[in-house]
């Protein structure tokens, strides 16, 4: 009985590449291309459902021009949802998990006294490796890279 137990926990173990702070600066170029990539997917599928929405609520049956419009609508939306998710599952191929889509802030794991930490990789500042955090730090613990050891 021991015996399996031991091979499930085994099996619950995830294995993170962690990332220095010059593997990440040299990846950042790469990184900012796909996460850009998500985000704007992300918009994609968020105006996709809002369409969706839209063309529901409408009042009374629908007619033939209102069920093509949302069978398009749907389409759309599952296709930018697709996008969507085949970019995030190329930053997570990377272990680079997105964080906010919307902002383009995106998490690059890495060992900093022997505890994970993360780099908070930011699409829209001039210096987009700028902050870290702990992993048990609030989501908006800042601490500037010129720290990480």
């Amino acid at each position: 009985m021991k015996r399996n137990s031991r091979k499930k926990a085994r099996a619950n173990v995830v294995r993170l590449r962690t990332w220095t702070h010059a593997q990440a600066q040299s990846a950042q170029l790469y990184v900012a291309s796909v996460v850009r990539s998500v985000r704007e997917h992300f918009l994609e599928a968020i105006r996709g459902h809002n369409r969706l929405e839209e063309l529901s609520k409408r009042e009374g049956r629908p007619d033939r021009n209102a069920i093509i419009a949302r069978d398009d609508a749907q389409r759309e939306f599952d296709a930018a949802k697709a996008r969507f998710d085949d970019a995030e599952n190329e930053l997570n191929r990377l272990d680079v998990y997105i964080l906010d889509p919307l902002q383009g802030l995106a998490l690059i794991p890495f060992l900093q006294d022997e505890r994970l930490a993360w780099f908070i990789f930011d699409l829209f500042d001039n210096e987009p490796l700028r902050f870290w955090r702990f992993q048990e730090d609030p989501l908006d613990t800042r601490r500037p890279v010129s720290t990480v050891a």
